[in-house]
């Protein structure tokens, strides 16, 4: 004797089936949104974590002690701008301009920041932990102090730039007093 499975009653089937289209569409969406990347916003928007800037100008502004960890940066500028204290870790600025900016005691830890520029930038006491700094230019900027332990510097341009107690790759060598280009 067979045994016939008894339908199911349509009401209760529909309902079943909205459910799981909207737990599927759901799903989807949430996926969606942790796959999106940073938030889109305008030049002109107050500077925030985890945006995408890229290609803005914030030359010649003041943003000492601002918060842009995790933001896109791409093709930024940042010349002549006060970014001391700025908190830039995680950062993905490839190709962005710091030209004479003041980043004094900013924060770029594991920042992103492939053929950037950072000539004559004031960076004293400036943290680059386990930044990507391959075919950075730092014409004469001073790292006087700067953490660049676990930092990555392959084609890395150094020239006249004062390297004078600056934390090497290493973590543990400190470059000496006179270090001009390259620490000694």
């Amino acid at each position: 004797m067979l045994h016939r499975r008894r339908p199911a009653d349509p009401v209760t089937l529909s309902a079943h089936a909205r459910l799981r289209r909207r737990l599927l569409a759901g799903a989807v969406g949430w996926a969606a949104l942790a796959y999106a990347g940073p938030a889109l916003a305008e030049c002109t928007d107050p500077p925030i974590p985890g945006v995408d800037y890229s290609d803005c100008s914030f030359d010649r502004n003041n943003l000492s002690g601002v918060n842009l960890s995790d933001a896109r940066l791409r093709g930024a500028t940042f010349l002549r701008a006060d970014l001391s204290e700025a908190d830039m870790s995680g950062t993905e600025a490839y190709n962005t301009k710091f030209i004479s900016a003041d980043l004094s005691g900013a924060k770029f830890d594991r920042a992103k920041l492939y053929q950037s520029d950072f000539s004559r930038a004031d960076a004293e006491g400036a943290s680059f932990a386990g930044a990507d700094l391959r075919y950075v230019e730092f014409y004469g900027a001073n790292l006087r102090g700067a953490d660049l332990s676990d930092a990555q510097l392959r084609g890395t341009s150094f020239t006249n730039a004062d390297l004078s107690g600056a934390t090497w790759t290493d973590g543990n060598y400190v470059c000496s007093e006179g270090s001009i280009g390259r620490c000694m």
